[in-house]
Parts: C-alpha cells; structure tokens; sequence
C-alpha cells in the first residue's frame, strides 16, 4: 500500500468534505455482535463540535470528488480546476477500521462526487458498508450520502447497511435549483427520499410480525440546504423543511452558509461574508417547530418572509403577538407556556410539575432557571406585576437586547443561545 498516496487522498477527500453539514449521528440504536467493531447503542456517537456546531466525531470523506456534473455551487463541479482523487472501496474500508481502533473516530459519513452515473456511484458506497458490516464486522455509525437519481434497488440495499441515508437537496427551491445546477431534476432528489421512508415504514411494519427483521437506516434520513446562495428568503427555506418533515419523515434538516469559492455572477462574490447568524436563525426557526409545536406560517408567512437577526425567533414571535401576553404562569397551559420566550422544555415540565403543589412567584422562577430577563415582560405569577403594558414591542424589543449579554455579542455572527 501507497501510504503517502493514502494520505494524499485523505487530504484532498476530507477537505472537500467539509461543506456537507448534515452529520449528525443521533437516532440509531444498533448493537455490537459476535464480538465485533464499534457500537452506536446507548449514549451513541460521541460527538465533537466545532465552534458553529458542526460534529466532527466521524471519518468524513468523500469516496471521489470526480463529478459529472457542474453545480455552479459546489467546489467539486467538473469545471473547477482542483486536484482529484479517489479512494478504492477497500481503502475506505481499512481507514475505517484503523482509525476507530486508534480511537479517533467512532462511525463513518461518506459521500461523493457523482461519476459515471448515479447507479455506479451508490453501487460503490454500498460496497464500503456491505465490506465494514459482513466483512469487519464493524457495528459503529455509518452515514451514507443518497446519490440523487440511484435506482430504488440500490436504495434499499444502501439501508440495510447504513444506520442513516442523506440526500442533500442543496437549493431550496426548483427556481434556484434550475439556475445553479440546470444538469439536475428537482424529481431525482424526491425519489430517493421517498423510497427510504418507504422502506422505514414497511420494515418497522414487519419488524411488529417478524422479530428477525432486518433495522433499516435505523437512524432516518436527512437533508441539507444551502443558504444564501441564490435569493430565496428565509421562508422559502422554512416552507421546503416544513414540506420535507411532513412529507419525508426527515429526521433533521440542515442549513449550510453558503461559502462563496468562485467568480460566478450567478452567486455571491467571492470574499462575501458567510451568512452564520442567518443559518443560526433558521435551526432556531427548525427547533421551534419540532419540539415547541409552532406551525411554520405562524414564524414567517407572506408579511413577514425573513427572521430577526438581532433577536431569536421565539422573541420574535411573542413581539408580534403581544396580544396573547401576559399569561399567567400558574393557569396558562403547556402549549401557550412554551411560547413564552426565555422559557425552555426543560423549564416548562419543571413549572408544570411545581405549580401541582403551590403557586409560583418571581423567585421560584428564578430557581427554576427561567431567563427572567425576557420571560418577566410576558408573564404574571403570584406576585406583583412586571410586564410592561404600555411600551409598543419595538421598545421592548430594544429594552430585552440591552439587557442581554453574550459571549458572542461582539462577533454577532455566531451561535447563540436558543432561547
């Protein structure tokens, strides 16, 4: 073996790897057997993140970044006069397994350039997880990009192996998609997303009847999108992720800041900022409806199409709707309770569990570890007063950012807390 060749590739195939941020490796639960490599059971991936959340705890490469196509977007596109390479199915395979035993890694995400066709590419990256599962008998993460366009043949072969698929849609919209990438259909990326959840449903159907079933991507699927690459605004962004949450079962959605890497007049111009407070917003926007029940047309709608960037949406949102506030922290119910900004799902289960025995006031709140300094502008308790009724919402907005501190306050393009 070519060790300094190896190298090479490694160098070349992980840096072009970077741009893809969807790898997160929650959600599986597959268990070590017969002795062998690796378990993502449990507490699962041990995850390391960079300072704008992007996990790092995985072998994160490219299989090549040889493409046929020419998505003016990406830094692998044929027109790019970068150096190219490719790793061999076994060489993946041996990576893999050398560094987990060094303990550098814990799973695998894999993607790639697109070369000869769909077929011939997923083909190739279901032998790498074919080779670690039966092979290496390894039962650590694997991450599996979908190529868009791979038959649903080779779809179902890829989630018997990989514990979660991605089929990055990349631009939101079939407008921008045409404009930046007019070789690709908007139809291709659709049809991998729908045979995987497909499959999911129907295995976890059999899987009720038959205990030998076979997991399939036992960890979902998932998708990234690129903001701020053509000019779509944030709630075109949002309605794609609401679409693709209710219609594809994603288990995440991931926003990428665009990084501008050439001289197109179709994209930003090179040395433009890369947009992290906007990306920051929208996860924002993506966990306020997952896990706080807010329909996407209450945070952006044709009045209102793009997010805050000095305030988090959550704020945002109670601005707008001061009719609903104050609520009374000792009546209002779970679901109007966890739109009181400074209040997290933490916060709420442990307020609905206090009030069972006494009623709240201003103190309780602050053990509990509400952030009073917005949460007091919206809420009554069994105290006096607090919320200001008479300031209009742009000076309370202004009130709440003054009394606000953040480590990041001075950079103002990073993360930040939540809410």
């Amino acid at each position: 073996m070519d060790f300094d060749r190896i190298k090479e590739k490694l160098n070349i195939l992980a840096d072009a790897a970077k741009y893809d941020v969807s790898c997160s490796s929650s959600g599986s639960k597959r268990t070590n057997t017969k002795k062998g490599l690796g378990d993502s059971s449990g507490m699962g991936i041990c995850h390391s993140y960079t300072q704008d959340g992007r996990c790092v705890s995985l072998l994160k490469i490219l299989l090549t970044n040889h493409c046929i196509f020419d998505c003016a977007y990406c830094v692998t596109r044929k027109s790019n006069d970068i150096k190219r390479a490719a790793f061999k199915v076994q060489e993946v395979v041996d990576l893999t397994i050398s560094f987990y035993r060094r303990n550098y890694i814990e799973g695998l995400f894999l993607s790639s350039g697109i070369f000869k066709s769909p077929d011939h590419t997923m083909e190739r990256l279901i032998r790498v997880a074919k080779k670690l599962r039966e092979e290496e008998n390894f039962n650590g993460y694997i991450h599996l990009k979908s190529i868009p366009g791979a038959s649903d043949e080779l779809m179902r072969e890829a989630g018997l192996y990989a514990d979660r698929l991605s089929v990055n849609i990349e631009i939101p919209t079939k407008s921008g998609l045409k404009l930046l990438a007019p070789e690709k259909k908007h139809e291709d990326f659709m049809k991998p997303m729908e045979k995987v959840k497909n499959e999911i449903i129907q295995y976890k159907s059999e899987s009720k009847l038959i205990k030998s079933t076979p997991k399939y991507a036992p960890a979902g699927q998932s998708t990234q999108m690129i903001v701020g690459a053509t000019g779509e605004s944030d709630r075109d962004i949002m309605y794609s992720s609401a679409f693709f949450y209710k219609n594809y079962n994603m288990k995440r959605v991931y926003y990428s800041g665009y990084v501008p890497i050439s001289n197109d007049p179709r994209l930003p111009a090179l040395g433009t900022q890369v947009p992290m407070m906007r990306e920051n917003r929208l996860y924002q926007t993506d966990w306020l409806m997952r896990f706080y029940g807010y329909d996407v047309r209450e945070l952006l709608n044709n009045d209102f199409q793009h997010l805050e960037m000095d305030i988090d949406p959550k704020l945002s949102y109670a601005l707008r709707n001061r009719h609903l506030f104050p609520v009374d922290i000792n009546k209002v119910d779970k679901q109007l309770l966890l739109r009181v900004p400074g209040i997290g799902l933490k916060s709420v289960s442990k307020i609905l569990q206090a009030r069972k025995f006494r009623k709240l006031n201003w103190e309780h709140l602050r053990k509990i570890g509400i952030s009073m300094n917005r949460a007091k502008y919206f809420i009554t308790c069994d105290a006096r007063e607090k919320e200001l009724k008479d300031v209009s919402s742009e000076n309370l907005k202004q009130l709440i950012i003054q009394n606000s501190f953040s480590k990041y306050r001075k950079e103002f393009n990073q993360q930040l807390s939540l809410f």
